[in-house]
């Protein structure tokens, strides 16, 4: 499929989703298939997406699927699968127990994925520490407020005045860095959960029912930049980025939004430390700088994960690519596991310090209990 126009690319995954009843697709109850170096990737790939039809994830893996196939050597259909269901447990831990290595089926992730792992929820049955990394995608978030319910600027949020007002999904899910956020910058928030989604989340600040949203980087810039354009949204600061040496940077892709630690200094005066610290640095590392993966077993040998590695390596610079995927990608890079998979392993770790402190967070200020 080399030289595959982009056109023919994302018309692929259509063509191969219609042949999929014909074709000799993995069964997901099979015994464990076990394969050796020399093995190829088979012609027929099932995408395990524990996310439902439509969500960010399922769209991402939907749009990155045939451009990986079209930098292949060698013809491969992907064939997506939903299966979502317990914040994306379901379909993960299905993909656990099959247990394949033989390239048949690859798992989709993303941070709320990877947040039930670093958890440790009793439901879990997936390890990312027996995992391959094959393809990654980091995003941002931008925290937001609405002027006309009183928050205009950073001073709103620490002095009492204002009553902050904040909904999500869910307090186990993405939604997480925004309350570790809020927590390390001392701040005092109401919140409220079970809204479908982020978008329900940004219609209920546009209607005033709450003053204080986060949104990942694309969507701000597609929907909530519009808002700050009209005066009715304020952006205040960016969750930031983890830089080389393990710290926080700005995000690169909202340079002029100080981050998370910076706004901690400037109200205060001192650089943010301690438990409450590592625990934000850690959902941050995890669920934005690695947000969007493909996976598979760990025992998968080079020979069928070589092809994915290749691909993402050529599309991580494919300015077509890139322009195309601006909505979908956030404007962050595309790149391979290959060359981040001990950085990436790093990232999916957790002391018992921490992981103890974000609990008892959750108990305390939350009234969410994970078993």
């Amino acid at each position: 499929m080399v030289g595959l126009s982009r056109r023919r690319a994302l018309g692929a995954l259509s063509v191969s989703l219609l042949a999929a009843s014909g074709c000799s697709t993995p069964n997901p109850h099979r015994a464990e298939q076990t394969a050796s170096e020399g093995d190829p990737l088979p012609e027929h790939v099932r995408m395990v997406i524990p996310y439902a039809e439509g969500g960010g994830t399922d769209v991402w893996a939907r749009f990155i699927a045939p451009f990986l196939t079209a930098e292949m050597d060698r013809d491969c259909q992907i064939l997506p699968e939903n299966l979502p269901g317990g914040e994306s447990i379901i379909g993960s831990n299905r993909y656990a127990r099959d247990g394949v290595n033989d390239g048949t089926s690859i798992l989709i992730s993303s941070g709320t994925t990877y947040f039930q792992y670093l958890l440790g929820r009793s439901e879990v049955e997936f390890d990312f520490s027996d995992m391959r990394p094959l393809v990654l995608n980091p995003t941002g978030g931008v925290i937001y407020g609405a002027p006309e319910q009183g928050v205009d600027d950073l001073d709103d949020l620490f002095s009492g005045a204002t009553d902050l007002q904040y909904g999500g999904i869910s307090a186990t899910g993405l939604d997480l860095s925004a309350l570790l956020a809020f927590n390390v910058l001392g701040m005092d928030v109401s919140t409220v959960f079970g809204l479908e989604g982020r978008g329900p989340a940004r219609l209920a600040v546009e209607r005033g029912e709450l003053n204080l949203d986060y949104q990942t980087t694309s969507a701000y810039l597609g929907q909530v930049q519009p808002l700050v354009e009209e005066g009715r949204a304020v952006p205040l600061m960016s969750f930031g980025q983890i830089d080389q040496e393990g710290g926080m940077g700005r995000d690169p892709a909202l340079p002029d939004l100080p981050s998370v630690g910076e706004v901690h200094r400037e109200i205060h005066g001192e650089d943010p430390s301690g438990v409450a610290w590592d625990a934000y640095l850690t959902f941050l590392g995890a669920g934005f700088s690695y947000q969007k993966g493909i996976w598979v077993t760990g025992s998968t040998p080079d020979s069928v994960t070589e092809p994915f590695f290749e691909a993402a390596r050529k599309l991580s610079g494919d300015e077509d690519f890139l322009a195309e995927g601006e909505q979908v990608l956030g404007g962050y890079p595309v790149y391979s596991g290959a060359e981040s998979e001990d950085e990436v392993r790093a990232a999916l770790s957790i002391t018992e310090e921490v992981r103890s402190y974000v609990l008892d967070l959750l108990e305390r200020e939350h009234d969410t209990v994970v078993h």
